[in-house]
């Protein structure tokens, strides 16, 4: 049985002109030793030759280095190139769709959720935004609302080309057009820390043979030279704060807690242990902006039950975000009843149903046709 955890697949929109190429190309350079998979609907989205491509792999897929793969497709093959993509020989430890050309954004996260494919997961969709060209965007393209409506994370991008009253219009207007809660994410040159994302796999942890990049790292004595400074830049506008519980959450008030997230709260990554009776596993968690899914997972053998979450936002209250945390604990988690796991439970990816066995055919041996499910 594959035991591996399914792949998130982020979905990166935006229009001609808002700068998510150049998101996308900033979360490739600061990356660390993380892999990821893109799939763009043409090559031009990606700077290849910055980012030492290795070679080909495959028709329509390029090496970016260090364990990245690139898919350049169209949308009648974006599901066979996410099946490639998930493969477990390419060790890939999230995908990110450049949306545009390919599918409308709400056509690609119903696609994504319905997707039989155990190695993927839906990650969630951030839609990107020229501050500079809010009002002619929308203007020019009516679907801006349509998207911003399906929106789990907003990047405003291009902040340093507005004032501080027209970004504050802005941010007021796409409050309005975005699902309560939603957080709006500033940027310029398309700068935001790709830990509001996925988690940046540290360099010691790639494996394999060392790429060109990984020896200009050593060489630097830090993460990824290309584009380092733009990457500190970025992570030292958000604050991340870190919630530990060798007591078990309650469900209920933890999903309170959840629902009422403050939306300078950008990402909640960890796992949480509830201990209600049915529901001993550990609950991975893991939120981009308004997006939210739970997978349960069985503890390691000896592993302590306990709640480690960290929490990445901007212009948060750390201390008050932990005592609404600390307020969750739950002293008697064997004394609750298992609907109180149903808010919980709304969030956890339904597995794809079984195919039917096929009947038999006459006549034919016992053994043909059989399969491991």
């Amino acid at each position: 049985m594959n035991s591996r955890q399914p792949i998130p697949v982020v979905v990166l929109a935006g229009f001609l002109g808002s700068g998510k190429t150049t998101v996308l190309n900033h979360l490739l350079a600061g990356r660390g030793g993380t892999r990821i998979g893109v799939v763009v609907n043409d090559f031009g989205s990606i700077e290849v030759d910055a980012m030492s491509v290795a070679g080909q792999v495959g028709d329509s897929m390029v090496s970016l280095g260090g364990g990245c793969l690139c898919c350049a497709v169209d949308g009648s093959e974006l599901d066979a190139y996410l099946e490639k993509l998930s493969a477990p020989v390419h060790r890939i430890d999230v995908i990110v769709i450049e949306a545009s050309g390919l599918a409308e954004p709400q056509e690609m996260i119903r696609m994504l959720m319905a997707s039989e494919n155990p190695d993927i997961r839906y990650g969630g969709m951030v839609e990107v935004v020229d501050a500079a060209e809010f009002d002619a965007t929308r203007a020019r393209h009516p679907e801006t609302d349509r998207h911003l409506a399906v929106a789990d994370l907003v990047v405003l991008n291009k902040t340093d080309r507005v004032d501080a009253p027209e970004r504050a219009r802005i941010e007021k207007e796409l409050a309005a057009l975005c699902a309560p809660g939603t957080p709006v994410v500033g940027a310029d040159h398309g700068r935001i820390d790709p830990e509001l994302l996925f988690d940046r796999r540290p360099w010691t942890e790639t494996r394999g043979q060392l790429s060109f990049e990984d020896l200009l790292s050593e060489a630097a004595g830090h993460g990824h030279g290309h584009d380092h400074g733009g990457c500190d830049h970025a992570h030292a506008a958000y604050e991340s704060t870190e919630f530990t519980s060798e007591q078990a959450l309650s469900p209920r008030r933890f999903i309170d807690f959840l629902d009422r997230r403050p939306a300078g709260l950008y990402r909640i990554k960890g796992f949480v242990y509830f201990g209600v009776p049915g529901h001993e596993e550990r609950y991975e968690v893991h939120a981009v902006g308004r997006f939210l899914r739970f997978a349960p997972r069985p503890w390691g053998r000896g592993e302590a039950r306990l709640t480690q979450l960290v929490l990445i936002g901007a212009g948060t209250d750390g201390p008050g975000l932990l005592r609404d945390l600390e307020a969750c604990r739950e002293p008697a988690p064997h004394e609750a009843r298992p609907e109180s796991m149903w808010g919980v439970l709304r969030y956890v990816a339904r597995p794809a149903e079984p195919a039917e066995p096929a009947e038999p055919e006459e006549g034919a041996d016992s053994g043909a046709g059989s399969h491991e499910g």
